[in-house]
C-alpha cells in the first residue's frame, strides 16, 4: 500500500491545504444558509412555528449520557483537526495504516490494503473527507443533546469508528502479537463505537442503573482480560531487555521517544523506557495488579451497585490511564500523523460515565409534571394566537416550514453538522468510484512538468512492423513520446501500460494521439526487439502504437536532441536511460516535458502517471 510519496511533498500539501480551505467555504456556506432560512421562515410564520412543530417535552439529560456524548463529541472534532495536518494525506497510509497492519495475519494486511486503496488513489478526497467527517460527527454529537437526531449521532459515531477501526487500525491489532491495553489495544476508535451505541439507546435506558452497571461492569471484564494478557507468559512483557536489546514495553516506549514532540516529553518517555528496560519485570508486575485489581474492583460495584466502592475505582483507574497515556502511549497524537489521543482517554470517558449512570439523578421536570397532572387541569386559559393570514402555499411545504421555524438553535446547528459530514463524505463516494488514481499522485513523483512551446526535433525511423515512420507524417495527430529499452524489466514495462492506460482513458479522443516510443538501448535495435516488446507487454491490440528504432548512426541524434541520457552497457543487460515523456502538438511542437518515471511502480501510482499522460494529452487538444 505504499504510494511511495513523500508526506511532506509540497504539491501533495498544497492540494490538501486547497481542498480543505474550499471545503471551509462550502461549510461556512451551510451555516450561514441554514441561518438565513431559519430566520426568514420564523419571520414569515410570525412566531407561529415553534407553537406549529410543538417543542418536546421538557428533559433533562443524564449526567452521564452528557459526558459521554460532549465528551466524544469533542474527541470526534479533535480527532478531525488532527487530520488537516500537512503531511497526513500523503503519510497516512504509509505511515500509520501500513504499519498498523504489518505484524497481522495476511488476510487482515489483504483487507486493510484493499479499503486502504482508496486513500492511496486518492489522497486528497480521502484526507480531506476524514477531516469533515470526523468534524461534523463530533459537532453532531456536542449540537443534538436529546431525540432521534442524538441517536442517530450515536449511530453515526459507531459506524464511522467501525470503520476506521477495521480500515485505519487493523482491528486495533487484535489479530497481532504483542496486545497490550497498555499501548491502546483493541483501539482507541472502537471505544468510540462503544460510547456511539450507549448514546443511541433510547431515553429510558438511561433512567435506570441498569446501563451503568453494565458500562461498568463490561469495563471491568475487559481490564481483567487484559490483565492476563500482560501476564501470559512468553509475551514478552516480563523482560526489559532481550539479547540486549530493549523488548516488550521498554521497545514501545523508546520507540515512541523519537517521535517528533516537544522536548520534556522526550526526555520523559525516554527515562521511562530506560527505566522500563532495566526493570522490567517490576512495570510489568504494577501493571498487572493495577489492571486487574481495577477490573475486579469495577465488576463487583457494578453486580453489588456499590457507588463507594465504584468511586473509588474510578478514580485509581483514572490515575493509572493517565500515566499510562504520557508514559507508554506518549499522548498518541505527536510526530504529524497522528491521528487521535490514543485510548486512554476514551477509556477513561467511559468508565466514568458508566460510574455516573449507576446513581441517574431524578427527572425534576418529569416529577413536577406529574404532580401537576396529579392536581388537575390548569385554570387560567392562554390567550389565543393573532389570527395568521391563511398561506397560499401547498399545506403540505407550510407545514415543513413552521416545523423548520420551530426548531431550536441547537437543532439547526445539528443539521449543519450533518452538511460538514457530507461535504466530507460526497467528494470521497465520487472518487471511489474513479478507478483511475488522482494524476497529483504523479505530479508528486515527477515534479512539476516543464511547459514548452518549440518545434519538436524531427526523425525518421523504422516501426516495429517494419514501416519508415517520421516525426512529420505524425503532423494532425498529438504524440505522446517517450523512450524504452525494449529488453527492460523494471520501469520500461510499467511505463508502457501507463501509455497503453492513458490511451484508454482518452477514449474517442484516442484517434487523435500517436503513442510513439523510440528504443533506448545502443544494443537491441532490431524490430525483432521491438516487435516482442509489443507482443509482450499487449500493445499489438493498441492501433495507435508505435515503437520505433534504427541503426545507431539515426537513434543517437534523436537521444541527444531530446536530452535522454543512454548508457552503454554490456551486451545482454538492460541500459540505463532516464525516463522522460513529451507532448508534441498536432502542429509539430514541443509543448509539455513530463517525467514518467514510475517510482516505486504501485498500481496508484501506474494508473496516476497514465491519468497524467492522457490529461496533458488533452490539454496539448485544447
Amino acid at each position: 500500500m505504499n504510494s511511495g510519496l513523500n508526506p511532506a511533498d509540497p504539491t501533495i500539501v498544497a492540494a490538501f491545504r486547497s481542498a480543505l480551505v474550499h471545503q471551509w467555504v462550502i461549510v461556512a456556506l451551510i451555516f450561514v444558509l441554514l441561518l438565513v432560512a431559519w430566520g426568514a421562515t420564523r419571520a414569515w410564520s410570525g412566531g407561529h412555528g415553534a407553537a406549529a412543530a410543538g417543542s418536546p417535552a421538557p428533559w433533562h439529560e443524564p449526567r452521564a449520557r452528557r459526558l459521554l456524548r460532549v465528551g466524544f463529541g469533542t474527541l470526534w472534532v479533535f480527532d478531525g483537526i488532527l487530520q488537516a495536518q500537512p503531511q497526513m494525506a500523503g503519510g497516512l497510509p504509509q505511515e500509520v495504516i501500513k504499519p498498523a497492519a504489518a505484524t497481522s495475519p495476511a488476510w487482515v494486511q489483504h483487507l486493510v490494503n484493499w479499503g486502504g486503496s482508496i486513500w492511496t488513489y486518492h489522497p486528497i478526497q480521502a484526507g480531506a473527507a476524514t477531516v469533515w467527517i470526523q468534524v461534523g460527527i463530533g459537532m453532531w454529537l456536542i449540537f443534538a443533546p436529546r431525540g432521534w437526531a442524538s441517536r442517530l449521532a450515536g449511530l453515526a459515531s459507531v459506524a464511522w469508528g467501525l470503520v476506521v477501526w477495521a480500515f485505519g487500525e487493523a482491528f486495533g491489532g487484535i489479530f497481532a502479537p504483542g496486545l497490550t491495553v497498555l499501548f491502546g489495544a483493541p483501539g482507541a476508535v472502537l471505544i468510540y463505537a462503544v460510547a456511539g451505541a450507549l448514546i443511541a439507546l433510547p431515553e429510558r435506558a438511561w433512567e435506570s442503573p441498569r446501563t451503568g452497571r453494565l458500562t461498568l461492569g463490561g469495563t471491568g471484564v475487559f481490564l481483567l482480560g487484559m490483565a492476563l494478557l500482560q501476564a501470559w507468559p512468553g509475551r514478552g512483557f516480563w523482560q526489559g531487555t532481550a539479547h540486549g536489546q530493549a523488548s516488550g514495553l521498554a521497545d514501545m516506549v523508546q520507540s515512541m521517544a523519537a517521535t517528533s514532540q516537544p522536548r520534556v516529553l522526550v526526555s520523559l518517555v525516554s527515562a521511562f523506557g530506560n527505566f522500563t528496560a532495566a526493570h522490567g519485570f517490576a512495570v510489568n508486575l504494577v501493571a498487572v495488579i493495577a489492571l486487574a485489581a481495577i477490573g475486579a474492583a469495577f465488576c463487583v460495584s457494578a453486580l453489588r451497585g456499590d457507588a463507594r466502592l465504584a468511586r473509588i475505582a474510578v478514580l485509581v483507574a483514572a490515575v493509572f490511564c493517565l500515566a499510562d497515556w504520557v508514559l507508554i502511549e506518549d499522548l498518541g497524537f505527536f510526530g504529524g500523523v497522528g491521528t487521535d489521543p490514543n485510548s486512554m482517554i476514551p477509556l477513561i470517558l467511559l468508565f466514568t460515565a458508566g460510574y455516573l449512570a449507576m446513581s441517574p439523578a431524578p427527572q425534576p421536570e418529569r416529577a413536577a409534571a406529574a404532580a401537576a397532572g396529579d392536581a388537575g387541569p390548569a385554570t387560567d386559559a392562554q390567550p389565543d394566537a393573532p389570527a395568521k393570514p391563511p398561506s397560499r402555499l401547498p399545506a403540505w411545504l407550510t407545514t415543513a416550514g413552521q416545523r423548520f421555524a420551530g426548531l431550536s438553535g441547537w437543532s439547526i446547528a445539528a443539521l449543519g453538522a450533518i452538511g460538514v459530514i457530507v461535504v466530507g463524505a460526497a467528494p470521497m463516494a465520487f472518487a471511489s468510484a474513479n478507478r483511475n488514481a488522482d494524476p497529483i499522485i504523479a505530479q508528486a513523483l515527477a515534479g512539476a512538468s516543464g511547459p514548452m512551446n518549440e518545434p519538436a526535433p524531427g526523425f525518421t525511423l523504422t516501426s516495429q512492423d517494419g514501416h519508415q515512420v517520421s516525426l512529420s507524417s505524425l503532423r494532425g495527430k498529438v504524440v505522446l513520446l517517450t523512450f524504452l529499452d525494449p529488453v527492460c524489466t523494471t520501469d520500461c514495462p510499467i511505463i508502457a501500460q501507463e501509455l497503453r492506460a492513458a490511451d484508454a482513458m482518452l477514449g474517442a479522443k484516442a484517434g487523435g494521439t500517436e503513442l510513439v516510443a523510440v528504443v533506448a538501448n545502443p544494443t537491441y535495435t532490431s524490430t525483432a526487439f521491438t516487435a516482442a516488446f509489443t507482443r509482450q507487454e499487449g500493445l499489438s491490440q493498441v492501433p495507435n502504437w508505435l515503437y520505433l528504432t534504427g541503426p545507431l548512426s539515426q537513434l543517437v541524434p534523436v537521444w541527444h536532441q531530446y536530452g535522454i541520457e543512454v548508457q552503454n552497457l554490456p551486451a545482454g543487460a538492460m541500459s540505463a536511460h532516464n525516463d522522460l515523456a513529451f507532448v508534441i502538438s498536432a502542429t509539430g511542437r514541443l509543448r509539455q516535458e513530463i517525467s514518467d518515471d514510475p517510482g516505486p511502480g504501485t498500481a496508484a501510482t501506474q494508473s496516476s502517471f497514465a491519468g497524467l499522460l492522457a490529461s496533458s494529452v488533452l490539454q496539448v487538444m485544447g
